[in-house]
C-alpha cells in the first residue's frame, strides 16, 4: 500500500516561519534602503512640500513646462543632486558646485571637477523656475533645464561620464546607479518601476531644482504691499527707495553715450519682480576667461539678482562667468563705464547707446543707494530649508 504523496507546502516570504497564522505576516519594508541611509532625512509616508509652495501673486514667470513638480520626484532629485555616486571617481555631485550655504552657487571662481576645474564660474540657482529664459548655461547651449542636468554628468572634466578619455560612458552610470538598494526603492516609489533612465533622471533632478526659490526677502514684504512696482514701498529705507528707482528707471544719454538724466537702467535685463534675465541680451561686456586665454563673447544669460548675497552682504561667492566681480559696488561700477573692446561682436545693444559704450557718471550715493536696494532681493529661508538640504548623514 502506497502512502499518500502531500506536496510540501512553500510558505511566502512575508510569513513567519513555523505558523499559518495570518496574525504573524511581516510586510516587506519596501523602503528599507531608503531608511537605512538616510534615516529621518527622508521619509517616503510623509514628503517635504516642494508641489505647492507659495508663490506670491506677482510673480508670472514660469518656465515648468510639461515637467511639474512633484514631491515624489523632487525627493528623487534632491538625492540625485547630492549624491557623489553620480561622479565617475564618487567625490563630486551637483551639490559641490551649487551649495546650499552661497544661494546654490559656489565659493571659488572655478568649480572642481573629477578631471580639472570648470571653464566658468558655476551659476547661482536661485529660482530657476521663475526665469524669462528657458535655456541654461551661460552661453545657453542647453535647450532646457531638463537637458542641462545631465550634461555636467557627461562632461570629462566636471563629473566623468563622457564616454570619451578613458571615461564610462552615461550607460555605466545607469548600471552603477541601478545596483544600489536606495535607488532601486525610490524609483519604484516615484515610477512605479526600478528601472533608471536618463530622462527619469532628468525629470527628478529638474523638479528639485525648480523647487529652489526664494521668496521672503524685505523686497517681497514691500512688494507685496504695495500697489506696483513703481510705488514707494512702505518697508524699505529712503536709500533703499531711492535705489530702487535708480534700478528701475532707463536713463537718458547724451549723442556720445553720456548719461545726461534718469536712473541706471539696470531692469532693462534684469526685471522686476522675478530679476532673471532677458532672453534677449547680448553680453555685458566682460568677456575674458576663467584661464586668462583669448576671449569668450557667448555669454549671454546670467542668474537671478535674488539672493546675490546675504542677509549681511556676504557675497554669495563671486560673480560673473569668470569670477572677477566679488562686490555689489564693483557690479554696479562695471556698468558705469562699459568699453566697446575689440572682437566683441556681441555686447548688448542697451549698453552702447548711439554706438558708444555707456557712461553712466555714477555719483556715490547712488552706488550706495543700488547696492541697498540690491540687498533687499535676500531671504533667509533658502539658506537652511532642510528640504534643499544634503539627505545624506554627515
Amino acid at each position: 500500500m502506497f502512502k499518500k504523496f502531500i506536496p510540501l507546502l512553500v510558505l511566502p516570504l512575508t510569513y513567519s516561519c513555523g505558523s499559518d497564522d495570518s496574525s504573524d505576516y511581516v510586510p516587506i519594508d519596501p523602503y528599507a534602503n531608503i531608511t537605512a541611509t538616510f534615516g529621518s532625512n527622508i521619509n517616503p509616508e510623509s514628503l517635504a512640500n516642494y508641489a505647492n509652495q507659495t508663490v506670491p501673486n506677482y510673480i508670472t514667470k514660469d518656465n515648468t513646462g510639461g515637467n511639474a513638480i512633484t514631491d515624489k520626484g523632487a525627493t528623487l532629485g534632491r538625492v540625485l543632486f547630492y549624491d557623489k555616486n553620480l561622479s565617475s571617481n564618487n567625490t563630486i555631485s551637483c551639490s559641490s558646485c551649487h551649495q546650499q550655504a552661497n544661494a546654490f552657487g559656489d565659493s571659488n571662481i572655478a568649480s572642481n571637477g573629477v578631471n580639472g576645474t570648470t571653464g566658468r564660474h558655476s551659476m547661482r540657482l536661485i529660482n530657476t523656475r521663475f526665469a524669462n529664459e528657458t535655456k541654461f548655461f551661460w552661453d545657453e547651449r542647453a535647450v532646457n533645464l531638463e537637458t542641462q542636468t545631465t550634461m555636467p554628468i557627461k562632461d570629462h572634466g566636471e563629473m566623468g561620464f563622457s564616454g570619451t578619455n578613458g571615461d564610462e560612458p552615461f550607460s555605466g552610470l545607469i548600471t552603477k546607479l541601478s545596483n544600489i538598494g536606495y535607488y532601486k526603492e525610490l524609483f519604484q516609489f516615484v515610477y512605479g518601476s526600478e528601472e533608471i533612465t536618463e530622462n527619469k533622471i532628468q525629470l527628478a533632478l529638474a523638479q528639485f531644482i525648480r523647487s529652489i526659490q526664494s521668496f521672503d526677502s524685505k523686497y517681497d514684504i514691500g512688494r507685496a504691499q504695495a500697489a506696483n512696482e513703481g510705488q514707494p514701498f512702505a518697508n524699505f529705507t529712503a536709500q533703499e527707495n531711492q535705489g530702487k528707482n535708480l534700478f528701475l528707471s532707463p536713463p537718458v544719454f547724451d549723442a556720445t553715450g553720456n548719461r545726461t538724466a534718469g536712473g541706471l537702467g539696470c531692469a532693462g535685463c534684469h526685471a522686476a519682480p522675478e530679476f532673471d534675465i532677458n532672453p534677449n541680451t547680448g553680453n555685458n561686456g566682460i568677456i575674458g576667461t576663467i584661464s586668462g586665454t583669448g576671449i569668450d563673447i557667448t555669454n549671454t544669460r546670467a542668474p537671478s539678482l535674488r539672493d546675490l548675497v546675504k542677509l549681511d552682504g556676504t557675497t554669495n561667492g563671486p560673480m560673473m562667468h569668470t569670477g572677477v566681480i566679488t562686490t555689489l559696488q564693483a557690479a554696479i561700477g562695471h556698468y558705469g563705464t562699459i568699453n566697446l573692446a575689440p572682437g566683441n561682436t556681441n555686447l548688448d545693444p542697451r549698453l552702447r547707446p548711439n554706438g558708444f559704450g555707456q557712461q553712466l557718471h555714477l555719483t556715490a550715493p547712488e552706488v550706495n543707494a543700488v547696492i541697498a536696494f540690491l540687498r533687499t532681493l535676500s531671504g533667509t529661508n533658502v539658506y537652511t530649508d532642510p528640504k534643499w538640504a544634503n539627505p545624506f548623514p554627515n
